[in-house]
């Protein structure tokens, strides 16, 4: 685990709120920062997570998917991140080579994978099945504030505990075709 999570494991309380219409400025704003620090090298900037829902409640840290060609090639994105303010937290190369930078102040977390990478398909259809579908954004809310009440030691176990739900979802997401739209989305130019 210490391979994968730079600085260890991290106690931190979780934190759901109502949806915030600013979380979107926040993505953008971001979203123009990475877009900036990268250029050409950032293939397609999306507004992913809770808080690219609306009406979704969520903790508040505004997670953004970030494709470049090939994020096992860290030398062609790490260091202009790092210079634009993030913080190298994640780094998983068994796991599509999933790379997780973050905020100083831990309210933005820019995930970094290759393009036409499985996963981003996934998460992007789970966003959009969640917008279309009230159902299963309020089943998804009840379980995320209920899972917010208990104590855990790292934020991971949080996540792994909404793993059940989230399979659900996507699953439907994709058996129903609902494709990824491009709000939410800055592309980089």
């Amino acid at each position: 685990m210490s391979d994968i999570l730079i600085g260890g494991i991290e106690r931190r309380e979780i934190v759901i709120v109502d949806y915030n219409p600013l979380w979107v400025d926040k993505f953008q704003t971001h979203a123009a920062l990475i877009a900036r620090a990268l250029g050409p090298k950032a293939l397609c900037i999306e507004h992913v997570g809770s808080t690219s829902v609306p009406e979704l409640a969520a903790k508040p840290i505004i997670d953004i998917v970030v494709l470049v060609e090939d994020s096992s090639e860290e030398e062609s994105y790490l260091t202009p991140l790092l210079t634009a303010g993030y913080v190298l937290r994640v780094r998983e190369p068994n796991w599509h080579q999933h790379r997780m930078l973050r905020t100083p102040e831990l309210d933005v977390h820019a995930h970094i994978f290759s393009s036409r990478c499985a996963e981003v398909t996934r998460m992007l259809a789970f966003r959009d099945h969640l917008r279309s579908n009230s159902e299963d954004r309020l089943r998804y809310a009840v379980l995320k504030r209920d899972l917010a009440k208990r104590d855990w030691p790292d934020l991971n176990d949080y996540a792994r505990a909404k793993t059940e739900l989230v399979e659900q979802i996507t699953t439907r997401a994709l058996q129903y075709g609902t494709q990824p739209n491009q709000a939410g989305r800055l592309a980089a130019s």
